[in-house]
């Protein structure tokens, strides 16, 4: 007869928690659909937002023609980003996906940042587009680029900083799917630079190795957030 095999608490602590965080994701929808809706009074509480009553929803609620219109990219970046996330088509609720439209102007950038809760799948429309992503410091910050064309495809993995560049002299158009109703965005300069209240200039001045004058005038520039 085989004895039972005991296996200490901290083993069994740490197996849960690589299950958990192997199956992480957004939570599956628990129905067909779950379409967001603010007013709560006669909605049911699921994963997401609030669900508008099933017999409600109507094509409208899936339906967003934001991504038709060019963005303004009169700004110091020189890019525009234009989402359809859960806020701008209710019907994404639970649904675990997003879209984004990103105009360039000559030279323009999409600043490097992140997506905290998806990963991006970017196709360029028109123009050129020099892109990347850094690594995790495990990883050692490894760089990784490419210069797309039109109808080339790149993936930012989630989380990872990445950015886009429009290295043509026409201006560029990008559309972006990810993995999220709400991946969230990161921008690093303006979370380290443009936060509120600042950051305590000693902290950045030896984390970026510069002096506090250095970093006082950086917080007083206006980080520009096109996200």
């Amino acid at each position: 007869m085989m004895k039972g095999v005991h296996f200490p608490l901290s083993i069994v602590a740490t197996l849960a928690l690589a299950t958990f965080l192997v199956s992480a994701s957004d939570p599956s929808p628990l129905q067909d659909f779950c379409v967001a809706i603010n007013n709560t009074e006669s909605a049911v509480f699921v994963n997401g937002k609030f669900c508008k009553d099933p017999k409600l929803v109507t094509a409208n609620d899936f339906f967003f023609s934001g991504l038709r219109i060019p963005g303004n990219t009169s700004n110091p970046v020189g890019s525009f980003v234009t989402p359809a996330n859960v806020e701008q088509i209710a019907g994404l609720n639970t649904l675990g996906i997003s879209l984004a439209r990103i105009d360039f102007a000559p030279n323009g950038l999409n600043p490097p940042h992140t997506h905290p809760r998806g990963t991006e799948f970017l196709i360029v429309l028109e123009g050129t587009l020099y892109v990347g992503f850094v690594s995790s410091n495990g990883d050692n910050n490894r760089l990784f680029t490419k210069v797309l064309n039109k109808g080339d495809v790149f993936v930012f993995p989630v989380g990872l900083i990445h950015f886009q560049l429009n290295v043509g002299h026409v201006n560029a158009l990008a559309v972006a799917g990810l993995s999220s109703q709400n991946p969230g965005v990161i921008t690093i300069a303006n979370a380290v630079f443009g936060s509120n209240p600042p950051i305590n200039p000693d902290v950045l001045a030896k984390a970026f190795q510069i002096d506090d004058k250095e970093v006082e005038y950086l917080q007083k520039q206006f980080w520009y957030n096109n996200n």
